[in-house]
């Protein structure tokens, strides 16, 4: 006679996706978050199985707002397409870009010593006006349009450039400022400017609107879904070659942008003090 098995219910799952580092194109030599290279793994989370919650690991100084942008759009996009809540949990930094991924969360938690907002939009270079004419180094630009040479960091600073870039800077605040508030709403606190690039940590962040807790993946996960909910660390599928180390292209090409992609990164993570 066959024996008669119980119906057992499986324990809910949470899948966690990481998302660590700067925002922007990258390379092989210094990765970075892109909508392209985080599609799959996004996808995956949302559409494997029944899962109770998506989280996000967030570390990141931020970096470009398109990037920014796209990938949080699309955590919105397959969250509200599924109805599954997203949890973001910020490591060291959720800053500039870095917090847009987080809004892209219906609920923010933080450490206690985590970084948090700097919602403004940044233009940094240098000015080498000075030490060519020392050296007697003479710059020679033709352009077809007068804007062809916007801010060339070989010539003295315009007053006439700067109010160029700052009004390029404007719509660009203004759509990480409509992103907050779209997602944050009556969370955030009217009574401080949280829209100047300042950043608030911990606990701070919680009392402005900026989180909604401190908190860490584990025992939240724990408390919100029980003590057997399976947290699955979704990663990124890579190609054999990839997974060799294998590839094509010019060694040195990618070698120079590798070496400019990593100054800027750590710049980025140097403005927080990481």
């Amino acid at each position: 006679m066959r024996k008669f098995v119980p119906f057992t219910k499986k324990p809910p799952f949470v899948p966690v996706i990481r998302l660590s580092g700067s925002i922007g194109a990258g390379s092989r030599f210094s990765p970075a978050l892109s909508d392209a290279s985080l599609a799959q793994q996004v996808d995956r989370a949302f559409t494997r199985g029944k899962p109770a919650a998506v989280a996000l690991i967030i570390n990141s100084p931020g970096g470009s707002p398109v990037q920014s942008s796209l990938i949080a759009a699309r955590i919105r996009r397959l969250a509200d397409e599924k109805g599954i809540p997203v949890h973001a949990f910020v490591e060291d930094v959720a800053a500039s870009g870095g917090y847009w991924l987080a809004c892209a969360a219906d609920n923010i938690w933080v450490d206690n010593s985590s970084i948090v907002g700097s919602i403004g939009v940044i233009f940094a270079s240098f000015g080498f006006p000075g030490l060519m004419a020392k050296h007697g180094v003479e710059r020679r630009v033709h352009t077809a349009g007068t804007s062809k040479s916007l801010a060339d960091p070989f010539l003295p600073e315009k007053p006439e450039d700067v109010a160029r870039l700052k009004a390029l800077q404007e719509p660009i605040h203004n759509a990480f400022i409509n992103h907050v508030t779209s997602q944050r709403g009556q969370r955030l606190s009217t009574t401080t400017d949280l829209f100047n690039a300042d950043v608030w940590v911990g606990q701070g962040a919680v009392d402005v609107g900026l989180a909604d807790g401190v908190a860490h993946l584990v025992p939240k996960m724990k408390s919100l879904y029980g003590d057997k909910v399976k947290l699955n660390i979704v990663g990124e599928r890579k190609s054999m070659l990839q997974r060799l180390g294998i590839s094509f292209g010019g060694m040195g090409a990618s070698l120079a942008s590798g070496a400019m992609a990593e100054v800027e990164d750590r710049s980025l993570w140097a403005r927080y003090g990481l």
